[in-house]
C-alpha cells in the first residue's frame, strides 16, 4: 500500500503549473510567453542561460531569424541544455525560426542547426514579409480548423516517418505541422492568435 504522505506529495506536483520556457535571445518570445500564460496549468517565462532551461519542463524556440538565433545558441553555449532536454524526453517546439534550427537537413544552407528533427525544411517558402497571410487551418488532433499565421514562413520539403516523424497539418500540399516524439514544428505563428489550441496540444506533451 503506497504511503499517504507520498500520495499527497504526488497530488501536489500533479497541480504545480508547467514551466515552459520560451528562448529569449532573439525573436517574438514576448508574444509566446503572453499566449502560453493563457493556457491553464502553465507558467510560461523567458529563458536565456543554461540554469534557466534546466528548471523547464518544456521549451519553445520561437519565430525571428533563423540564422541569429543559432549563432546566439551557439555563443552562448544553450545547445547542450536543450539538447539535454531532448534526451530526456522534454517537449520542445519550434515556430517558424524555430522550425529550421530544429531540422537535421535545410535546403541549400549550411547555417547552424540544432539538427534534432528527422526533416528536411525550405526557409523563406513563402515569399517575402509583404507576402504574409492568414488561413483556416485542418490540424491532427484538434476538432476544427486553427487560424495560422504565416510570415516569412519555411515549410517541411521531407520527413522520415520511418524515424517516427508525423505530419499533422498541410497547406496547399506543402507541410506547415509535424511531430516526432517529443518535438513540435510549426511553419506558423499559434502565437499571434487568439486561438490558443496548438499550445493546449503542446502543452499536453508534457503530460504525455
Amino acid at each position: 500500500m503506497q504511503p499517504v504522505g507520498d500520495s499527497i506529495q504526488k497530488t501536489e506536483m500533479s497541480l504545480m503549473p508547467k514551466i515552459v520556457g520560451v528562448l529569449a535571445v532573439q525573436g517574438d518570445f514576448k508574444e509566446h510567453i503572453e499566449a502560453l500564460n493563457e493556457v491553464e496549468g502553465v507558467e510560461a517565462r523567458a529563458v536565456k542561460t543554461r540554469a534557466q532551461i534546466e528548471e523547464c519542463d518544456a521549451l519553445v524556440i520561437p519565430g525571428g531569424e533563423s540564422t541569429t538565433i543559432g549563432k546566439l545558441m551557439e555563443r552562448f553555449e544553450l545547445d547542450r541544455p536543450v539538447r539535454e532536454m531532448h534526451e530526456a524526453g522534454k517537449p520542445i517546439w519550434g515556430t517558424c525560426a524555430g522550425m529550421i534550427v530544429l531540422a537535421k537537413q535545410i535546403v541549400a544552407s549550411d547555417q547552424w542547426r540544432l539538427g534534432l528533427m528527422d526533416i528536411t525544411v525550405e526557409r523563406n517558402a513563402f515569399g517575402r514579409q509583404v507576402d504574409s497571410f492568414e488561413v483556416d487551418l485542418p490540424v491532427k488532433g484538434i476538432d476544427d480548423p486553427v487560424r495560422a499565421i504565416f510570415i516569412r514562413a519555411p515549410f517541411v520539403r521531407e520527413v522520415c516517418e520511418e524515424c517516427g516523424a508525423d505530419v499533422l497539418a498541410e497547406f496547399e500540399g506543402k507541410i506547415v505541422l509535424v511531430r516526432q516524439g517529443n518535438l513540435l514544428a510549426s511553419a506558423f505563428h499559434p502565437e499571434m492568435t487568439d486561438d490558443r489550441r496548438v499550445q493546449e496540444y503542446f502543452v499536453g506533451m508534457i503530460k504525455e
